[in-house]
């Protein structure tokens, strides 16, 4: 498939381009990641010309576009040049980091930022919220309601956008309200006492606000607050550069979550906890998946081959909170029997771990993840709009059949 030496395949595996395994049987044969391998073929064939260039852009290629916002790195992301893993332990808070990602001063706000909350019309949300039983769902419904009931929804869609000034008040008044989602239900109760995006949530949850856990929910927010171009921020800055609306940026963004290969990853490592039952299945389990050639869900990043340091210190904050519970057991299970196969965890599986740390239900993970991002969809958002620049690629025209 590649093309090149037994010896270059070796060197590719030991600088951990290549995630590699025993065959399964006798023998001294290696198994590698189908995954890897074709991440390599699309950089090797963007090396033969311009087109191939620029389809290989598309899959985890060469970069396409200038961003400040957010640099990747093997110690994860750093956001305006600070480690988001750092900040994260230090304990900074999502505000904190959200302002952070919308300004080019690359300062961290020194004290907790006091963000206003958007009103919830609740009047036409009350008997959508009802019928919907994931709180991720809940999302395009929200932010369609909140458009439609703007100002700005309702000017000319040929006016100009809105100064960037402007555009982060919005964002921190629509962000503050977002948790909605959680619980509507509980929402008034947790809006009125909790003057903090963790906090609040920790309420909507249904558990009190203590600092280990706001302190694990701050930390998946922060953690997951930006990741460069994932398929949600690309979708933000392709409708923010046509000069559309916040809320129509989110609303594109909310669109992309709920797709299994983005916003709801978790949910297929919520389905392999459940398959594994019990700690003493995990490594079973893992094995099969390695011998039939497969990334356990949850457990391969193309970014970060040697494993996802996001994950590492959600995880090890979450078995802090609550070391002794089954679920978490089995994670920290399938955690040691995927490393020695090369597969290790990613923030989706730390995410996981976080909800059920916090005693939530299924689809937690997913909306903490929804959450978290809106914080760099607005960077994205506003970044794109500064260059002026209309994001519209070309594509090569093959007949059918």
């Amino acid at each position: 498939m590649l093309g090149i030496r037994r010896e270059t395949l070796y060197a590719y595996a030991s600088r951990g381009l290549l995630r590699s395994y025993p065959s399964p049987g006798k023998g001294r044969g290696r198994m590698y990641l189908r995954d890897d391998i074709l991440r390599l073929k699309a950089r090797h064939d963007a090396r033969s010309g311009h087109g191939p260039v620029a389809a290989a852009a598309l899959r985890w290629g060469e970069p396409v576009l200038d961003s400040s916002i957010t640099e990747m790195s093997v110690e994860g992301p750093r956001y305006r040049g600070m480690l988001a893993t750092d900040l994260a332990i230090r304990g900074a808070s999502f505000e904190q980091v959200a302002e952070l990602l919308w300004s080019r001063s690359g300062t961290l706000p020194p004290t907790q930022p006091r963000w206003p909350t958007a009103a919830i019309p609740e009047a036409e949300l009350a008997p959508l919220a009802a019928g919907t039983r994931r709180p991720l769902a809940r999302l395009p419904l929200l932010l369609a309601a909140w458009q439609a009931h703007s100002s700005f929804g309702r000017m000319r869609r040929a006016a100009s956008p809105p100064s960037p000034e402007a555009t982060r008040r919005l964002a921190r008044s629509l962000i503050a309200a977002l948790p909605w989602i959680v619980a509507p239900e509980r929402w008034p109760d947790a809006a009125a006492r909790a003057p903090r995006m963790a906090e609040r949530i920790c309420l909507l949850l249904n558990r009190s606000p203590q600092p280990a856990r706001v302190r694990l929910i701050d930390a998946a927010l922060v953690l997951c607050a930006d990741h460069e171009l994932t398929v949600s921020s690309f979708a933000a800055r392709v409708v923010a550069s046509s000069g559309a609306d916040l809320y129509a940026v989110l609303l594109a963004a909310a669109s992309a979550f709920s797709g299994p290969l983005h916003g709801t990853a978790s949910d297929a490592v919520e389905a392999l906890i459940d398959d594994t039952r019990q700690p003493h299945r995990a490594k079973r389990i893992a094995t099969a998946y390695a011998n039939r050639g497969e990334a356990i869900p949850g457990f391969v990043h193309h970014l970060y081959p040697q494993g996802d340091p996001r994950g590492r210190v959600l995880l090890d904050l979450a078995m802090e909170l609550a070391p002794n519970k089954r679920k978490l057991r089995i994670v920290h299970a399938l955690v040691e029997a995927a490393e020695p196969l090369g597969q290790h965890p990613t923030v989706d599986v730390a995410l996981v771990a976080a909800a059920q740390a916090l005693g939530a239900n299924k689809g937690t993970a997913s909306t903490l993840f929804a959450l978290a991002r809106a914080a760099g969809l607005v960077a994205h958002a506003l970044e794109q709009r500064e260059s002026g620049v209309l994001i519209r690629p070309r594509a090569r025209y093959t007949p059918s059949g």
